[in-house]
């Protein structure tokens, strides 16, 4: 990777939208069984293809070399925010469900910090909308290259800048959202245990003036007017 030309990257992503414009026929989004490795031999080393697996989440079906080299294994299998830095993790899961939802094309710049043994590296991605057999948008045929040295694996980046584009030019950008927690229920609160093994039961909270006085209500005791009541008979 020490002679990479700088310029490659660009030319990967323009040589995989390329052929991905070439399999859509009049369609705005081409079938994941149109792809053929033969079509991309300029940029089937970086190369994959995703598979969603959850509301913004997927996996890699397939990976060229490059993507191995990047992480130094097999990444079949591994999602594709395994890829970025924790902070970053949650903007790439908002870019790839609106590939999918909306559907449309998303651009990344990414950029991995230096480090020991890790020189610098700046990369590119691109995330192209594919459906499945059953018609729906479930799969992505994306690239990701690298401009620079490598160096000890794996490398992970930070997302720099993103950019959504209309699979229609013309058409309706869509902006990625954040993800909403939805309606997951809060997490229960930690209970010690005590040595012997068994839980211990957490202190009780102090009340508060206010939520001491709702405990009590005022009751009136009306017997006594009762009894006092005169007797008309007498």
């Amino acid at each position: 990777m020490g002679d990479f030309d700088p310029v490659r990257p660009g030319r990967i992503l323009l040589e995989l939208r390329s052929y991905w414009d070439s399999l859509r026929h009049g369609r705005a989004i081409p079938l994941r069984a149109d792809v053929e490795p033969r079509g991309i031999r300029g940029a089937l080393d970086y190369a994959f293809i995703l598979e969603r697996i959850a509301p913004a989440a997927g996996r890699f079906r397939l990976a060229g070399r490059h993507l191995i080299d990047l992480m130094g294994m097999e990444v079949r299998g591994m999602p594709l925010c395994s890829l970025l830095n924790p902070p970053f993790r949650g903007r790439l899961s908002d870019v790839l469900e609106s590939v999918f939802h909306a559907p449309q094309i998303a651009e990344l710049q990414l950029h991995s910090p230096a480090g020991f043994a890790r020189p610098e590296l700046n990369a590119r991605m691109l995330l192209l909308p594919l459906r499945s057999d059953l018609g729906d948008v479930t799969r992505v045929l994306g690239c990701i290259a690298a401009e620079g040295e490598i160096g000890r694996p794996p490398r992970r980046f930070d997302i720099r800048a993103d950019k959504v584009l209309p699979v229609i030019a013309g058409g309706e950008v869509v902006e990625p959202s954040p993800s909403t927690a939805g309606f997951a229920e809060p997490p229960a609160a930690w209970v010690p245990r005590d040595p012997s093994g068994t839980a211990r039961t957490p202190d009780p909270v102090p009340e508060t003036p206010e939520e001491r006085r709702a405990r009590f209500r005022i009751v009136a005791d009306n017997s006594r007017k009762r009894d006092r009541t005169p007797d008309p008979d007498k």
